[in-house]
């Protein structure tokens, strides 16, 4: 590669992550404005699965033809066209007032998520096979996008609403974003060249021949878990840390981002792992670090009441004791297991693991006529989890 095709890939190669990170963090926008609208009652929160999802589901269904279009036309005109195309949409929202035209055009600018198709095949074109995981690494670190929006989106919403006295200034929001699309689309258009593969004008025929390999499909079906598990995090994060935990939303997004911004940095050094390495060893060994790293967060929040182990009477009797402490029949007493108050500051501690602490409660009264095996105390279990 010459100095001159070495400086015009670089430049495209960034050129292509930046459209990709306005893309990214336009994609992801329901999770920071549903989860607003929902705080402040302008959305029911039975909405915020739909609200979120569509516009992940748009970009995933309609990536295969994206990537078609680039192949065939270039990168340059496939996305400028989207950058302008998911502008509309996003413009438009801003005027939405009911669930069903929030949703429309939600499924309108969710199309953003076809950018990482039209990007991986556009920048692929500009470097030789050896330098491939690299360079679509560092276009992939574009993934930064949703921690962008996680991280100031509530400051913008704010600010908009002027601290939430004026909701409707969250109609502002969209617009802001469709602008930043039509201008990152005309710096795109006015700064690339376009290219296309070497192999030549093909077919659509042609161009959907790799889906015969069940090696395409296998890497499908790791794409699906891999990314497939970080959008649903990147966007319903938000929502989670408000709803689970009490959190408001400028504290929701930042720890949002703190998922979404190492996952995009990262990316650049998977990149190069896999041309130093091959991509299939570092792929397993990141399949398998994420599923034991995510054993720690397989427990939920929980805040639990439940039975426990009681105290059966050994002989039948009269009782003829009852305190908090112990229960006497005839003479013989019995023990209880006392409350201590352990996890009464739970939820302003930290503990890694769940706690629990258990107790008995006595369910009988001095002068009770006590069969042998009737239950004299019943037992309680409280289990208590961060998450």
């Amino acid at each position: 590669m010459s100095q001159f095709q070495s400086t015009q890939a670089n430049k495209t190669l960034f050129l292509n992550t930046l459209a990709f990170t306005f893309c990214f963090a336009a994609w992801l926008l329901n999770g920071i404005l549903v989860t607003f609208l929902v705080d402040n009652q302008l959305f029911a929160a039975i909405q915020i699965g739909w609200l979120i999802g569509i516009p992940v589901l748009t970009g995933a269904i309609f990536r295969l033809p994206a990537g078609i279009l680039t192949d065939k036309f270039g990168g340059k005109p496939v996305f400028t066209t989207l950058l302008l195309v998911c502008a509309v949409p996003l413009f438009s929202l801003s005027y939405a007032d009911d669930f069903w035209s929030y949703a429309l055009c939600s499924l309108g600018f969710g199309l953003a998520g076809t950018s990482f198709a039209i990007g991986i095949a556009y920048s692929s074109v500009w470097f030789p096979k050896e330098k491939q995981g690299t360079a679509l690494g560092i276009f992939g670190a574009g993934n930064a996008g949703a921690a962008v929006t996680t991280m100031v989106g509530p400051n913008i919403l704010d600010y908009l609403t002027d601290d939430k006295t004026n909701l409707e200034g969250w109609r502002v929001m969209p617009q802001l974003y469709a602008a930043g699309l039509i201008i990152m689309a005309i710096i795109f258009f006015l700064s690339t060249k376009n290219k296309k593969p070497n192999a030549g004008p093909k077919s659509v025929g042609e161009l959907l021949r790799p889906l015969k390999s069940i090696r395409v499909w296998r890497f499908g079906l790791y794409y699906f878990l891999v990314f497939g598990c970080f959008v649903s995090f990147a966007g319903w994060l938000v929502p989670y840390y408000t709803n689970v935990y009490g959190f408001d939303l400028a504290m929701a997004g930042f720890l949002a981002s703190c998922f979404s911004l190492p996952s995009g940095i990262i990316r650049a050094f998977g990149g190069w792992l896999s041309d130093k390495f091959g991509a299939r060893t570092i792929m397993y060994r990141v399949l398998g670090g994420t599923l034991i790293l995510s054993l720690a967060l397989l427990l939920p929040k929980m805040d639990i009441y439940s039975t426990g182990k009681g105290v059966p009477a050994k002989k039948s009797g009269t009782i003829t004791a009852v305190s908090s402490q112990s229960i006497a029949i005839d003479g013989q007493t019995y023990d209880l297991e006392k409350k201590t108050n352990k996890l009464k500051d739970a939820e302003k501690e930290f503990h890694f693991w769940p706690v629990k602490e258990t107790w008995q409660e006595p369910i009988v009264q001095v002068g009770d006529k006590i069969a042998k095996k009737e239950l004299l105390a019943e037992g309680k279990t409280h289990i208590y989890f961060h998450g």
